[in-house]
Parts: structure tokens; sequence; C-alpha cells
């Protein structure tokens, strides 16, 4: 009965294609070649999507892909939660494993406080705190797993090894109080790059928060922070200049005997915001053969499309918040709670962003998010501004940062499929990826070998 039905149909529609074609014969084989010219371009593009998946996980598996700045919460090191584990973490060794992040440069993190002793004290045990979470993570719980790098050698072989590898930066210097000493200390901990400044002026450097209100406590930097400089270079340790006023970065540049970095930051020109650099600091970066780190947060990569999405989103997440028992929070409240709480809000906020996501995912015509093309649009911009060779990537995760397409780990092949996208080679992306900031770690490191030889 179904085979008879089928037959009766299939006379009918031929029925009316041949009318069609006798009343119509130019249209008809004009149809039929337009529609085996639809289907081979069709085909092609799909063999074309298909060979630069291919390519671009070839790539991936190939270079050394390298995370500048991961934030780390010291309750995420521990016998019982740790990186082991696929934890809420945006940072992880399952996530680095499922993405391809083969280096996570982890940070040891501490928040502007008062310039005293006490603020200096409680600065330091925070620091050491997070030292100690990483050497735990990479010394007890997964030694099999990730190793420390210290060098650029170091990268390569451990990753040869197939281990995963971790690095350490600093980020903001306040914890080193006025005891010059603690520069070496922080060395043999491990760290290979620190900043002199967070979100507020420490008692070495200007931060890039001043143009908030133009209030400056040193007008670049102190006199403690031109020694700390000389110590950095003296030691080979990169110094950062992410969070650090326009003067105090000049500064800086002027007085540093090796190449700095920004190991977070991205171009003011395509996103105004305080923690961007100008194209004169880019210049300056550049002509000192230093590397600037592009970061991946939502906020300096697009500060306008963020905006619309944030407003938009808002809404969504409070009362998705409220559903679970707790209240939304802006980004600057959230710094002001104590590390307990802190912890307690972004734990609650983990269990509720798939709801969110959920959620989000059916709705339509919302405003687009910022997401990974944004990204490289900086990337691109950077690269014709100072050269291929000047450029590298970041992150920010576990602090802030994410974007669409790049919102933890497990996504950093998206970057890679971006940039083939675009026409970047191999080599290119490798030099993004790692090489170029594994070039400045080297140049430093043999500038501090030559000073420590020369005294």
């Amino acid at each position: 009965m179904r085979k008879s039905l089928f037959l009766i149909v299939l006379l009918i529609f031929i029925s009316c294609q041949e009318k069609a074609k006798n009343k119509h014969p130019e249209n008809s084989a004009k149809n039929i070649n337009d529609t085996i010219s639809l289907a081979k371009t069709k085909e092609t593009v799909k063999l074309d999507t298909l060979d630069l998946l291919t390519k671009a996980k070839q790539i991936h598996e190939r270079v050394i892909t390298l995370d500048t700045h991961a934030d780390i919460n010291v309750n995420n090191f521990t016998s019982a939660k740790n990186y082991t584990q696929r934890i809420e973490s945006q940072v992880n060794l399952p996530k680095m494993k499922e993405g391809g992040l083969d280096v996570a440069w982890f940070i040891v993190y501490t928040k502007q406080g008062q310039l005293n002793k006490s603020g200096y004290k409680n600065a330091y045990i925070n620091a050491m705190a997070k030292f100690d979470a990483i050497h735990r993570l990479v010394e007890e719980y997964a030694p099999d797993q990730i190793e420390l790098a210290l060098s650029s050698d170091d990268v390569r072989r451990i990753n040869a090894s197939g281990k995963k590898i971790a690095m350490i930066g600093v980020e903001n210097a306040y914890p080193i109080g006025t005891d010059i000493n603690n520069v070496k200390k922080f060395y043999d901990l491990g760290a290979r790059y620190m900043s002199l400044a967070h979100n507020g002026h420490s008692q070495m450097s200007d931060s890039n928060t001043g143009e908030n209100n133009n209030v400056w406590l040193h007008n670049g930097l102190s006199d403690l922070g031109k020694q700390v400089v000389n110590e950095m270079n003296t030691y080979g340790i990169m110094i950062d200049l992410s969070h650090p006023s326009i003067e105090a970065n000049k500064q800086v540049i002027q007085l540093s005997k090796a190449p700095v970095i920004a190991s977070h930051s991205s171009a003011r020109t395509l996103c105004d915001h305080s923690r961007n650099l100008t194209d004169e600091v880019l210049q300056l970066i550049k002509e000192k053969g230093g590397v600037v780190q592009t970061v991946a947060f939502k906020s300096y990569v697009n500060k306008i499309k963020n905006n619309k999405r944030s407003a938009f989103e808002k809404g969504i997440y409070k009362h998705v918040y409220k559903s679970q028992g707790f209240t939304w929070l802006k980004r600057d409240s959230i710094q002001q709670l104590d590390e307990t709480s802190k912890t307690a809000y972004y734990q609650n906020v983990a269990k509720a962003k798939p709801i969110v996501i959920k959620k989000l995912a059916t709705m339509k015509n919302i405003p687009s998010a910022v997401n990974v093309s944004d990204f490289v649009d900086h990337i691109d911009y950077l690269v014709k501004l100072i050269g291929i060779d000047h450029v590298g990537i970041s992150s920010d995760f576990d602090g802030g940062g994410g974007i669409e397409g790049w919102s933890d780990a497990s996504e950093t092949f998206n970057v890679t499929l971006e940039l083939v996208k675009r026409g970047y080679t191999e080599s290119q992306i490798s030099k993004l990826w790692s090489e170029n900031l594994l070039r400045v770690l080297d140049d430093v490191q043999k500038v501090a070998k030559d000073l420590q030889t020369s005294s």
C-alpha cells in the first residue's frame, strides 16, 4: 500500500515537472544547472571547512600553547580538591588536556592593601600561600602530569615528555613590602615575571587605576620601585607592565636593562580601557624587544559590545541567583569580600552559571557576546602595529577572563582555529602561542647572567 501511494505521488510530481519544462524550457536547464552549481558550492565549502579544521588541529597539536595568566584559589589546591579533577575552575589538568593547552602560568596575586607593616605582612603571607599551593600541585598531587618550568629549555623538555607545564607569575609586587631581598626569594620559588602594581598604587609604582581620578602617588615609580626593577633584571624575572600606569611603564622601559612584557593586556585603540596599552607604550615595548600578551577579558576586548550583553544578562543572573538563594554582586563588591566569602560567592556562581547559559541558549534576539573573533581582532591590530615577534596570548582565566569560544582551557583550540582562518602560518601561530614569550624569557635570563658575572 505504501509503495503504491509513493508511486502515485512520484508520477504526479514528474507530470508537474514536465508541464513546467514544456511551458518554460529555457528555465528547466537553468534550474538544473543552478541546483548542481549550488550542490558543488556547498560541497566545496564543506571540504574547505574540513580541510581548515584538520589543518588547525594539526598545527594546534604541534605548537606549544602557552597562556601567561591563570589566577588560582588556594582552596583548589588541597588533597581533597585540586587540579587533577575537572572542578569548576576555568583551568585545571582535565580542561588543559581537553583543549590542548600545554603551559599555564599560575598567578601569585595579592590585592592591593595598606602601605604599612601590617599590610605588607598580610600580603607576604598571601603570596607564600599561593607559591606553596602551586608547588603542592607539581610536587605532591600531580608530579606525573605537570611539572614546574623555570626556563624555556624546561618548557620544551617537559612538553616533549608529554606532561603539562606550570610556570609562576607574580601579580602585584606589594608582598615584597620594603625588603628588597624578597625579589630573590620569589625568584627562588619559581617566579619568572612580576608586575609592580595591581589595582591601586603600591609602594613601588602607580597603578593604571589612577586614571579614574588623576591622583598619583609617585608620578610613575618610587625609589624603591626603581631598585626592584634593577633586582628583577639581576635575577632574571620579566617585568610585567599590565597593571601599572602609563608613566610608570615608560620609566620601567627606560630603566630596565632587559626586555619587558605585558602579561595580559590588549590594545587601547580598539578598546578604550586603562588596563589596555596605548600605541605609544606598545611601540616602546617593541623597541625594548618585549612582547604583549593579548588578553581574552571581555571588557578589555570590546567594551561597548560587552556592556550591551552584560546589561541584558544581568537580569537573568539576578533572577537565577535569587532562585539559588544568594545575591548578585558587582565586581567591585566581590573584590571587597574576604577570601572565605569570595570563595563561597564564586562557588555559588559556578553552580548557577550552567542554568544561566541554558536559559540564554533558548532566547532569541539577544545582544552578541564578545567572542574569539573579537579577541583575534586585537591580535591582528597588534601584529600590524608592532610585528608578529612581539605579540602573544593570555586568558586571565579564574580572574575574570573568558570570552565566547574560549570560556575555559578546554576551548583553547578555538583560538588556533580562528588564527588559521585568518591566514596565519604555523610559524606565526607558534610565535603567538609561545615562542615570542619564551624568547623574551631567554633574553631576560641572559641579561641576568651577564649582570651577575660582571658584578
